[in-house]
């Protein structure tokens, strides 16, 4: 440790968005005051031969360096800090929980434009108002402008008006209002935009197991407690947000509402703005970065009371957070798969244990995680066992299609199904968890198959496009007409894809409106909500769709749901599966008779005896999980034990190899975690790049985080790890 030469320097400890994980020193900015800076505030800084922007997280009047080997900031951008002391806080718990580097994991809190080191200033809005000469001007001056006069009476009713606002009013407006600023009527403001606010509707009515679980989460308002909403599909779990929200907004605090897909934010938002006369806002990944800066900015500042987001939201700073929500807490989305790999679910636990609020956690199919803390009490359950209002939980049968004659994967008996529905003028839903055409083009003369050349994996048809796509790579290339290999034109396609079926129920159902719900078809802007908007007004049909279809959508007159391939979740090289399926299929289950009407799932299997399917049939999802956390225990895998995986990748399997296989080497003295592998991954080559990996397992956590912290210590060292490309997940919700 060097001193500093008098006592009154100071340094600032930054966190740089780099891969290192280290603070940087430097000296405050020449010239300026830096005695009021606060914590977390945003500086320019030199590094290398560029300037970055980093985070202050520390002020020291010690450094390892010798002073004049110091550089000085070049500016603070922040003279308040944008993020509270809470905030940092649970940042350096996240940055240390997954062994990430700090400064990363605090520009994850930010969006991009603040990240880039611009002004963090609300978007501003031209609008008018009248002047003190406006307010006097009599009317009958203006008789012979009668536009002008009633513009002039309109803004003496309404005060101040944003130009969007008289622009929708009347479209020819502009040139009146040049006319009133030239005669100094009217005068232009700049001023910051302002959340819409909507009218508030009235309650719905609650049955008793809604309100018993309203009354528990408002009771343990302004305490920190988790609570797990399990309630059946249909049961009513948004009523019960809302009605707590509402006490949340009574007490002149936010909420946080988070939802796992993006699919799942416009049905939500329509609810929200309907329910509250409140600003709410809104942040996901198909914003602009404009969008999501007015966003941050307004749940910041206090300007917006509510905040619907996906995960990455999660990191928002509020003034007032009184409650987070996570909605369909099961979901694998909210865990990041890339760079910094947080869960939103278990981030949310520790931001509310910080600042000391509740967190409600909803789902029908909850996490084996969150049951297990419920076994502990650690959380406490909430149940709501039946649908709300008059519906009725829908029947479900397995459909042996053993030996039995299909089209394009739909049987006869199932397409009998859908005929009788439509007959009744009701909606049928079809789920298919693949896109594309289909997963595999074959020569039926030499068997050749269109292979990736960049991954182990098929290359998938896209029929329409004349395409083959790998989906884990994007490579894409020309439908062949002759096989590549022989030269023969016998190219045929195996298996099913939802642009295969929707051609096939086209040709089926003639005069029927079919609507394909997958990333392919909702690619444009707007697309998704079209489709949502025609099958909610009944326009549709019939719907066929991926795993979009399967979480929190409510279609009031799909009264069929079919599975069209349940057997492909079945096996799996990872113990996630089982649970994984069981929450789809219950999740898809769920959209069938969400009314009135009755509702019948149909899953077409080659398995009917297999216990999975057998057991969520006849005694539901509860069961399931028992049985599930039981085998967990047996065989010590999470919740009843601690996981890491690191993944390593090269364009030289060897390489890879070598690397971790020296890890594993330098790490055995760890006695009590295990060392599994390294192994190729179960995709052991994805764009171009050879994939294995090391998954470390241990009794209990501290142990297994001393274990990764001496891990990283031993990366830095190994000539070895600057040929990889190397990730580390914790507690990672697949193996993939």
């Amino acid at each position: 440790m060097v001193n500093l030469h008098h006592e009154t320097t100071c340094i600032f400890k930054v966190a740089i968005p780099s891969p290192l994980n280290r603070l940087f020193d430097y000296l405050p900015p020449i010239g300026v005051d830096y005695q009021h800076i606060q914590l977390g505030c945003r500086l320019q800084v030199p590094f290398g031969n560029s300037h970055k922007i980093g985070y202050l997280v520390a002020i020291s009047q010690h450094s390892d360096v010798p002073i004049d080997k110091l550089k000085a900031t070049i500016q603070i951008l922040d003279q308040q800090s944008l993020l509270s002391p809470q905030d940092l806080q649970l940042l350096h718990w996240a940055s240390q929980y997954y062994h990430h580097p700090l400064g990363q994991v605090i520009a994850t809190a930010f969006p991009v434009s603040l990240r880039q080191g611009k002004i963090a200033q609300r978007q501003q809005q031209k609008t008018y108002g009248l002047t003190a000469l406006g307010y006097q001007i009599d009317s009958e001056t203006l008789r012979r402008a009668p536009k002008q006069k009633a513009l002039l009476a309109w803004f003496k009713e309404h005060g101040n008006t944003p130009e969007s606002a008289l622009s929708l009013k009347d479209a020819n407006a502009k040139a009146t209002i040049k006319q009133l600023l030239s005669k100094q009527l009217l005068e232009l403001k700049h001023t910051e935009m302002l959340a819409p606010v909507h009218n508030a509707i009235p309650d719905w009515p609650c049955n008793a197991p809604q309100q018993q679980a309203i009354t528990a989460v408002v009771a343990g308002l302004s305490t920190f407690q988790v609570f797990l909403l399990e309630g059946v599909t249909g049961s009513g779990k948004t009523e019960v947000y809302m009605r707590i929200i509402s006490e949340v907004l009574a007490r002149g605090q936010q909420v946080l509402v988070l939802v796992p897909e993006i699919t799942l934010t416009p049905q939500l938002e329509e609810r929200f703005f309907s329910r509250f006369a409140v600003a709410i806002s809104v942040s996901h990944s198909r914003l602009t970065d404009n969008q999501r800066q007015e966003a941050w900015l307004q749940m910041q500042q206090g300007v917006c009371s509510i905040m619907l987001g996906t995960r990455s939201a999660l990191f928002t700073p509020f003034k007032n957070l009184g409650l987070i929500i996570l909605d369909e807490e099961h979901d694998a989305s909210f865990k990041q798969q890339e760079g910094f790999r947080f869960s939103a679910r278990d981030v949310a636990v520790v931001r509310g244990k910080l600042l000391g609020i509740p967190v409600l956690l909803g789902s029908a199919t909850p996490s084996l995680e969150s049951l297990y803390n419920v076994q502990k009490q650690r959380y406490q359950w909430l149940h709501l066992p039946e649908r709300a209002g008059n519906a009725s939980a829908p029947s479900l049968q397995l459909l042996d299609i053993r030996n039995k004659k299909m089209q394009e994967g739909l049987s006869e008996q199932l397409l009998a199904e859908i005929r009788q529905t439509l007959e009744k003028q009701e909606q049928v839903l079809l789920f298919l968890n693949r896109r594309g055409f289909a997963p595999t083009l074959i020569c039926h003369s030499c068997a050749w198959v269109a292979r990736c050349p960049r991954c182990d994996a098929n290359l998938v048809i896209h029929a329409q496009q004349r395409q083959l796509r790998c989906h884990h790579c994007a490579a894409e290339q020309s439908l062949p007409s002759r096989c590549p290999a022989c030269q023969d034109v016998q190219l045929t396609a195996l298996g099913l894809g939802t642009e295969r079926v929707e051609q096939v129920l086209a040709r089926l159902f003639t005069g029927k409106t079919i609507i394909r719900l997958d990333r392919d078809s909702t690619q444009r802007k707007g697309s998704l909500e079209n489709y949502l908007a025609q099958i909610n007004s009944g326009a549709a049909d019939i719907i066929l769709g991926t795993q979009m279809l399967a979480k929190g959508h409510h279609f009031a007159n799909v009264t069929l749901v079919a599975i069209l391939d349940v057997d492909s979740g079945l096996f799996s090289v990872d113990f996630h599966a089982a649970e994984k399926l069981a929450q789809l299929v219950v999740q898809v289950a769920g959209r069938a008779g969400r009314e009135e009407k009755l509702g019948k799932v149909l899953m077409q299997t080659r398995k009917p005896d297999h216990p999975l399917l057998t057991t969520l049939i006849q005694e539901g999802y509860q069961r399931f999980a028992e049985i599930a956390l039981a085998e967990r225990k047996d065989a010590q895998l999470p919740p009843y034990s601690y996981q890491a995986l690191l993944r390593a990748q090269a364009n030289d399997a060897d390489v890879v190899y070598v690397f971790l296989q020296q890890l594993a080497e330098l790490l055995r003295g760890h006695a009590k975690v295990q060392i599994l592998g390294p192994i190729p991954a179960p995709m052991a080559k994805r764009a171009g790049l050879f994939r294995y990996q090391l998954l470390f397992q241990a009794r209990q956590r501290p142990v297994l985080h001393s274990l990764l912290e001496d891990m990283l210590a031993q990366i830095a060292n190994m000539k070895q790890a600057k040929k990889v490309r190397w990730s580390l997940d914790v507690d990672p919700v697949d193996l993939y």
